[in-house]
């Protein structure tokens, strides 16, 4: 039986297409390595035509499908399960940027698309694709868009959600439901593809997406600034979006035990300021206009604010590779925690406004109930959304700690939960949160999420066992 399914799907997308034993092994495994899987095989088709008679031949034959971008999510929502009995369908294959539209300011590109290149194909026409994230040179567009990726430069631009205006889909059943719709403006009924939208793969395969473009900044102008604490940090962002308006683009907060693992692992890199402080805030501006002095503002915005020792001290980047140094401590957080060994993550979200209370409150219960705990905090502060991962400095220790993961989540999202905020910001909720999601979601927000489930994938052949 499962010979006739590989014979078939085989003639859908061709012998090379089809991978079967140690071929696929890459896409068995999640980016972190905490969830590995087996499956049937790896199908990867070249054309939204191909995904859609895949999808149709496993709904025929009541065989599951994992749909599969860059495999560079983070909690095991594109990882096969251990029985084995799924099929992949991974589309990497399909990587056409189908049009650009520079007078409308879109892109349509396929799911297989590689962000950098979606970069790059918007910067030849003038144009600039926002979403920002540190694997954007290997994550794709499919997964950008199942996961709703945020990235670092949400404070201005918004989610994925925000970024996109049609998407083409595959549904469960193999339809194709052509939506490539360049509209800013349709007040047709039901959005139906923010159904699709962060559903991890669930409610069908997004094959192709028409993007929103900007204006390409004509100035940055980047800072490190130290601080003495989150409250200043959420203080001086207040600061510079009463000052500067839209042109703040990223402002990304980094404990100081954060950038002490990214100078003790990542090669070339150093501090940026002559001592150390609690706590740094990377500041990002943008601006249209070549004549507006850029620099030159938050550079007078900082020294007002050194002066009153609101901040401690701070570094304005002076050229591109000053730039690019600040934004790789950042960028390589984690890395170095993937180097420094296992950690219990969290991609919480919270109001701005409450970061402070999130991070002295959590600190206060934790460090009770696990002495000792070293806390790595960073992320998105402009709109929210912090990582915040815990462990142990000794190996022995960390191994009982790990083990005590379920104790140490609930701390950490009962908090969240009541001050308002998501147990998951920007990774999604995969393999990883699925019990958490039950208890912390409403039971009418997830019967509500159940029933679209049941009405789109009868079945439940699309993604088992993910969210759900």
């Amino acid at each position: 039986m499962n010979e006739a399914l590989l014979r078939q799907l085989a003639a859908i997308v061709g012998d090379k297409a089809l991978l079967t034993g140690d071929d696929m092994a890459p896409s068995l495994t999640d980016w972190r390595g905490r969830y590995i899987g087996r499956a049937r095989c790896v199908v990867q088709p070249a054309n939204t035509e191909e995904v859609a008679a895949v999808v149709a031949l496993c709904d025929r034959e009541r065989v599951a499908m994992v749909p599969q971008g860059g495999n560079t999510g983070l909690c095991g929502g594109a990882t096969p399960h251990a029985k084995g009995d799924e099929v992949i369908i991974k589309l990497s294959r399909m990587q056409r940027i189908r049009a650009i539209d520079a007078a409308n300011y879109t892109i349509t590109v396929e799911a297989g698309c590689v962000l950098q290149a979606v970069h790059e194909a918007a910067a030849q026409v003038d144009r600039l694709f926002p979403l920002s994230l540190a694997a954007e040179g290997n994550c794709q567009i499919g997964g950008n868009l199942s996961t709703n990726a945020g990235g670092v430069n949400v404070l201005r631009y918004g989610t994925m959600r925000e970024l996109v205006l049609g998407v083409e889909a595959v549904l469960p059943d193999g339809r194709i439901w052509h939506g490539l719709r360049s509209l800013r403006k349709d007040n047709t009924g039901y959005d139906l593809k923010q159904l699709l939208i962060g559903a991890e793969g669930t409610l069908g395969i997004i094959t192709a997406a028409v993007l929103k473009l900007f204006p390409v900044p004509r100035q940055t102008a980047t800072a490190w600034v130290a601080l003495d604490s989150p409250a200043a940090a959420v203080a001086l962002l207040a600061q510079l979006r009463s000052t500067c308006g839209e042109r703040v683009s990223g402002f990304e907060i980094v404990g100081r035990a954060a950038l002490d693992v990214v100078l003790q692992h990542i090669p070339g890199t150093r501090d940026p300021l002559p001592h150390s402080a609690p706590w740094y805030v990377l500041v990002e501006l943008t601006e249209t206009l070549p004549e507006f002095d850029l620099c030159g503002t938050l550079e007078g915005i900082l020294a007002d604010e050194i002066a009153a020792r609101r901040a401690i001290d701070a570094v304005v980047a002076q050229d591109i590779a000053q730039h690019k140094a600040l934004w790789r401590l950042r960028e390589s957080i984690s890395e170095a925690q993937r180097i420094e060994g296992v950690s219990i993550k969290h991609d919480i979200a919270v109001p701005v406004s409450r970061i402070p209370e999130f991070l002295a409150r959590a600190e206060e219960a934790l460090c009770h109930a696990s002495p000792g705990l070293r806390i790595v905090a960073f992320g998105h502060i402009g709109d929210g959304n912090l990582h915040y991962n815990l462990s142990k400095p000794q190996t022995a220790a960390n191994t009982e700690f790990i083990a005590a993961a379920p104790a140490v989540n609930r701390i950490v999202y009962d908090l969240v939960t009541s001050l308002d905020g998501s147990i998951s910001a920007e990774h999604g909720i995969g393999q990883l949160k699925r019990a958490e999601l039950a208890r912390y979601k409403s039971a009418v927000e997830l019967d509500i999420m159940r029933v679209i489930k049941r009405t789109l994938d009868p079945h439940d052949l699309m993604n088992p066992g993910k969210i759900f």
